[in-house]
């Protein structure tokens, strides 16, 4: 089993576009990013075209967007127009994730909460592009199932000051600052001139990476994507370098952060739609379990299992979709088994459903496998059978493929 492994070289610059022409220039199918982005119906298109920045050959991802004043999203409209998209699961839940990050970075600078932030900058269509199209890029390059190393550089910070919709604004941004300290990614290099770091970079990088040097791999692809500008003082560039990770980078075992809540007064209906909430917001997992609590009343105490770069995200979660007025939490340690994600097609010809599946290895040889639900629910419904004759074509189509 190999595990994906991938560095981000934000040094020189990072914004959303950049982001996009480095992940589409180390080999994601550039088919799949356009389609996903013309699939927000907005009349946005991306297309990608060589060029060349301080001398390095690079990428340029060209986000076209129709004429007419930007609109400004809230939170909620942003993450509908996600949701209907053309993209995976883990594409999906990735794409939220940022959004919401970008959401409490904006929220807190303007003083409102992250529902009521008007996205302007962010919100606009080059931006959910961006994010739409990176999605698709990163998931489509495995970079969002199994157990991937992803590390960053800091984030350059640029000097100067940016037009925006508030007037001038000192670089680098409030935004991009409320994002690194939430996520506790460094900056660097504070005089290279202009914007160097776009809130949606910053971003797009704190929703999936972790800080870190060049992880141990084996380089399988470099990709360079070129930003807008070409200044003179350094090539406006972000690199991305993919590869497969080598066995002193995989993570068995290490820090988990487990936050909890204990809540007792929260209607019983609306618990699918908070954990759906949390996972979103970044958590590996979570789950309820249910408690006696004081005066006999029935509660639940809420469980989520996150990074430590993710905790401000999850806690504002549970607050926002709960009745809690306290959560808390503590690092824990913890053993994993090696995972892997296939994907193993089942149904007739003309009517083949795509189902990922996850296979965790053990050490004497043995192994577990489980299909992901939400992907056998969409199968059994399109060829119109039950989920457990789905479940066994799945599992016969598997064995046949990876005996």
């Amino acid at each position: 089993m190999t595990e994906r492994a991938c560095w981000i070289d934000a040094t020189s610059g990072l914004a959303g576009d950049m982001l996009m022409a480095a992940l589409l220039d180390a080999g994601a199918a550039h088919d799949r990013v356009a389609a996903a982005v013309a699939s927000l119906g907005l009349g946005v298109a991306v297309r990608a075209e060589p060029d060349r920045r301080g001398g390095f050959r690079c990428l340029r991802a060209q986000v076209r967007v129709p004429a007419g004043p930007p609109v400004h999203r809230h939170l909620d409209d942003v993450l509908a127009l996600v949701e209907a998209a053309e993209l995976g699961p883990d594409a999906k839940s990735y794409a939220r994730r940022v959004f919401d990050v970008l959401a409490h970075a904006e929220g807190g600078v303007h003083g409102t909460a992250p529902t009521a932030v008007h996205f302007h900058e962010v919100g606009a269509l080059d931006a959910l592009a961006d994010v739409v199209g990176c999605a698709a890029a990163l998931d489509d390059l495995g970079l969002l199932t199994g157990n991937p190393v992803v590390t960053t550089s800091p984030l350059a910070s640029g000097s100067g000051t940016v037009r925006a919709e508030h007037g001038r604004l000192p670089v680098p941004t409030p935004a991009v600052l409320g994002i690194a300290a939430r996520a506790g990614l460094p900056l660097t290099e504070g005089d290279l001139e202009g914007e160097r770091t776009t809130p949606t970079g910053a971003a797009l990088v704190a929703a999936l990476a972790r800080p870190g040097a060049f992880p141990a791999m084996t380089v399988r692809s470099v990709g360079i994507g070129g930003g807008s500008r070409d200044p003179a003082d350094r090539p406006n560039i972000t690199r991305v370098v993919l590869g497969t990770a080598q066995e002193t980078v995989r993570r068995p075992s290490g820090d988990v952060l487990v936050v909890e809540a204990t809540i007792d007064d929260l209607d019983p209906q609306l618990w699918p739609s908070v954990l759906a909430a949390v996972r979103a917001a970044g958590a590996w997992d979570c789950w309820t379990s249910p408690i006696t609590a004081r005066h006999g009343r029935h509660g639940q105490v809420l469980t989520a299992l996150c990074d430590e770069s993710l905790r401000g995200a999850i806690v504002d979660t549970v607050f926002r979709h709960t009745t809690t007025v306290g959560v808390r939490w503590s690092s824990w340690q913890r053993a994993t088994l090696p995972r892997r994600s296939v994907t193993v097609a089942v149904g007739p010809e003309g009517r083949r459903q795509r189902i990922s599946v996850k296979v965790s290895e053990v050490g004497d040889g043995s192994r577990t496998v489980k299909p992901e639900l939400s992907d056998v629910e969409s199968a059994a419904e399109a060829l119109d059978l039950p989920l457990r004759v789905v479940v066994d074509q799945l599992m016969t189509e598997f064995q046949r493929q990876d005996p």
